[in-house]
């Protein structure tokens, strides 16, 4: 294919295009039209045909060898755009992006882009588009204000040239007040081009154009080296300027997302600035602080009489102070902070600012971050005091819906006042689930004996817990094994130590090492003899482990996933899957005793077994069984080795990242994926339809996250509640039931929310299910598990963290009472109800043996795995 056309006009006017590779050759020109319209290096041809004049002409510099000229049409937009792509002479320049520093950021700044707003093209719009060629800027030419505005909110120029000599085709003031209307237009330079001051003329104000918006007017004058002067100056002026100004904005917003309170003042200390964290901890909202002076603060009288006199005098002479201040709240009460102010010199090496970082002290955390039901955060002093005692009102005037509309009885029983209070309730047509059970409820109520009433205000104030399906310790919570098991696996957070409170330690980061996958050999003979066995739930994943050198994921995974037919399912490549497979298991963490690759493939094991139970295998669809693999496989990749209350207690980057919530589930989760799209020779998704990689995405997620144990009985009673009684009552009345054990009921197989409760139970069953393996697996897993819990307790010592599980010392601990306790109090009730789904006789009988085991142990008073040899 040959290089762009160049155009040539002829003495007669006439415009010719040749191809430029060949333009020695006369029979390759070809004569566009005279009398057409064109623009050529910036330059008017006049025509004829003035109506296809475009209203926005783009020109983007390029260094290339030939002139070339390309023309867009905008269907959408009916306007006609020409791209001119010109030879660069000697003087232009090829601007790149450059880097600027400000403070200590450092930025980069792409090549200025110019707006051109002149309704003819002339010699003055000539001289800047050339200046603008020369200088290496993207420039744009607009011939209308509508135009102008348009283009301007699609590139967002840094400097916009505005024609101002001549108001017969648009008002110059009027255009520029436009575009400053917008917001883009704060970082924009605006230059008005004005006429040449005639001789014996005065010189007009600059005010009118001023308060128009314009921040420069040039004089007329179309060299191009006067406009490229301009320009230049411009860029090195106020576009430098306002470009370092727009990245202020991610200053401003660290500082809005701050944990820390900030407070900036004048250096008369007259409040400039103050951040949300401030607001929160002082009780005040920024429009209360701004523009006041600290002295007319309250002060508390809890600090000594000459501290203000010593950080002054500290402060003055640009030195900073920190140290230990009481403050007084709105509220009235005082606080302890740990206060760090320093000054900020500005010109002249005097102090313009005061920066103050103030830090609670722990003493006054639940004091001052203790939500008010009744207070109004933001807004004004009064505007908040008057809607607060507006509720408090409201609350005290909510009278008897009855009693207002019949005004028959003056002393309305507390019964019927409380009763006909809620019909508001009953007639909101907005309501989630419970909403809906607790009105039905109150409704049953109003026409019920006291005793039911009184029965069914006990139901009304359980529903009204957060903890629905969290149990009650009971007789348990004597037990401290499984005190400390509820505490360590499902909390996320703070569990209160008995000393200091930490906010924040620095643990190690932990971070995802991405090693490129090898092509992995044939599988060797051992390996391929142990793999025969892996459809058997008595699989030994531990020898497997030892075969493959601390590798079994990927092996198992590439047996599995190809007897579910993953790689069809997913159309990719069976390389592309054993990639993938090495890359997450190379994620793992091997120095763990318990969550490294041989977990995973346990679980993953696991995962297959239940997926070839009828009654599983008949609830759900291929898709189903695809998302559960992969999500048996990620679920614990990148693990560290310690609980989500540890890192929400060590303050870590992940728990920070996560809100601490589900903080290792949804690190699990999202890198999982992370490293699955980064690579295309391990993306196993890159194949698939969008809608169903969505679907399939969505379960593998959920999936993952269903392994978080905080919300463990959730999911076992919603199993329970949705799947296995209404089974037993279609079962019990069925009256040919017999010999049905294998097909699974039309509205359980058929309902995608069943669905999702039996993919949670399987991967929950399969993710604990070390109990109800054979005892030599059951006794090394318990020993793996309890070796990370000692490791972890032992960190959480020697960090001075609060410790989550104190009974998991590794010099008092008894390992068959907590796993006694982990099995009563999770194992039994779940799996007794995923046996009732799936029928697993097997597993059932394993895990009574198991707990029996541990039972002896126990009552040997041996704290160990195995029983001493004398025993």
């Amino acid at each position: 294919m040959g290089c762009a056309p160049s155009i040539h006009v002829s003495q007669s006017g006439v415009i010719y295009c040749r191809d430029s590779d060949e333009s020695n050759s006369p029979h390759q020109t070809t004569t566009i039209s005279q009398g057409t319209a064109a623009t050529l290096h910036g330059l008017f041809i006049k025509t004829d045909a003035a109506d296809n004049i475009p209203s926005v002409l783009a020109y983007q510099s390029r260094h290339t060898r030939t002139n070339s000229r390309r023309e867009r049409r905008d269907n959408s937009g009916g306007q006609c755009c020409i791209e001119a792509e010109t030879q660069t002479s000697h003087t232009s320049v090829k601007v790149s992006a450059t880097e600027v520093h400000f403070g200590p950021m450092k930025l980069t700044q792409e090549p200025v882009q110019v707006l051109l707003i002149f309704a003819k093209e002339d010699s003055q719009s000539d001289g800047f588009w050339w200046a603008c060629e020369r200088a290496g800027y993207r420039c744009s030419v607009a011939r209308t204000p509508e135009s102008a505005l348009e283009c301007f909110l699609d590139k967002q120029h840094e400097i916009i040239v505005i024609d101002a000599r001549h108001a017969r085709y648009f008002d110059a003031e009027a255009v520029c007040r436009s575009i400053r209307a917008t917001k883009p237009s704060e970082h924009t330079v605006i230059l008005a081009v004005v006429p040449q001051i005639q001789p014996g003329q005065e010189e007009s104000s600059v005010l009118p154009l001023l308060n128009a918006g314009f921040n420069r007017r040039f004089f007329e004058n179309s060299s191009t080296t006067a406009c490229y002067n301009e320009l230049i100056q411009l860029e090195h002026g106020e576009v430098r300027s306002l470009f370092k100004l727009r990245a202020c904005n991610s200053v401003f917003i660290a500082l809005e997302h701050c944990q820390e309170a900030v407070e900036i003042t004048s250096e008369d200390h007259i409040i400039q600035y103050v951040n949300p964290a401030f607001e929160r901890m002082m009780g005040y909202c920024k429009g209360e602080l701004i523009g006041k002076e600290l002295t007319v603060l309250p002060k508390s009288d809890k600090n000594r009489a000459d501290l203000l006199d010593t950080i002054n005098m500290c402060i003055k002479k640009g030195k900073e102070w920190q140290g230990m201040y009481y403050a007084r709240r709105k509220s009235g009460d005082s606080i302890q902070q740990h206060v760090k102010i320093t000054p900020v010199m500005g010109q002249g090496g005097k102090i313009r600012h005061f920066v103050s970082i103030k830090r609670l002290c722990s003493d006054n955390n639940k004091q001052v971050y203790k939500i008010h039901r009744d207070e109004k955060y933001c807004g004004e002093n009064s505007q908040t005091e008057s809607l607060s005692s507006r509720h408090k009102d409201r609350r005290k005037e909510s009278i008897d819906v009855k009693s207002i509309t019949s005004r028959g009885s003056d002393a309305p029983s507390l019964q019927n006042r409380r009763y006909s209070s809620m019909a508001k309730i009953h007639s909101m047509t907005i309501e989630a689930p419970i909403t809906k059970v607790i009105n039905i409820i109150n409704a049953a109520q109003e026409n019920s004996p006291v005793t039911v009433a009184e029965a069914l205000d006990r139901v009304l104030e359980i529903l009204r817990t957060t903890e629905l399906y969290s149990p009650q310790l009971g007789s348990k919570d004597d037990d401290p094994h499984t005190s400390d098991l509820v505490g360590g696996l499902m909390t996320d957070g703070l569990r209160k130590p008995s000393g200091n409170d930490i906010f924040s330690k620095n643990v190690t980061q932990i971070q995802s090492h991405l090693v490129m996958p090898t092509t992995p050999n044939d599988i060797p003979p051992r390996i391929a003899q142990l793999l025969n066995n892996e459809e058997m739930w008595d699989f030994n994943i531990l020898d497997l482990e030892a075969a493959t050198n601390k590798r079994p994921l990927t092996y198992l995974g590439l047996k599995i996933f190809a007897r579910f037919g993953v790689c069809e399912f997913l159309n990719c490549t069976e390389a592309t899957l054993k990639s993938w497979l090495q890359v997450i298991e190379a994620n793992y963490h091997a120095s763990n005793s318990y969550h490294n690759s041989t977990h995973a493939a346990d679980v993953l094991h696991a995962t297959a077994y239940f997926l070839q139970k009828e009654r599983v295998k008949g609830s759900l669809e291929q898709l189903d069984e695809v998302a559960a693999l992969i999500a048996a496989t990620v679920h614990d990749v990148d693990h560290p080795g310690r609980t989500n209350s540890f890192l929400c207690n060590a303050g870590s980057e992940l728990a920070v990242l996560y809100n601490d919530m589900a903080v290792l589930e949804s690190h699990h989760a999202a890198l999982a994926f992370q490293l699955t799209t980064r690579d295309r020779q391990c993306n196993v998704f890159i194949n698939m339809e969008r809608t169903q990689y969505r679907t399939l995405r969505q379960a593998i997620i959920d999936m993952v996250l269903a392994t978080e144990m905080t919300k463990h009985f959730e999911h076992v009673n919603k199993f329970v509640n949705s799947i296995n009684k209404p089974m037993a009552a279609i079962e019990e009345t069925s009256s040919n039931s017999e010999g049905c054990d294998c097909e699974c009921p039309a509205s359980i197989k058929n309902s995608p929310e069943n669905r999702l409760l039996i993919k949670r139970m399987l991967i929950k069953c399969a993710d604990v299910a070390n109990p109800c393996r054979p005892l030599e697996l059951c006794i090394e897993w318990a020993g793996r598990i309890s070796e990370e819990y000692f490791a972890q307790t032992d960190e959480e010592k020697r960090q001075g963290l609060p410790v989550v599980m104190p009974v998991f010392d590794r010099n008092t601990c008894s390992i068959p009472k907590s796993q006694i306790s982990f099995i009563d109090y999770f194992i039994t009730d779940m799996f007794d109800a995923w046996d009732a789904f799936a029928n697993l006789p097997g597993l059932m009988q394993h895990l009574a043996e198991n707990h029996k085991y541990w039972k002896a142990l126990d009552e040997m008073k041996c704290k160990s795995l195995r029983p001493p040899p004398d025993l």
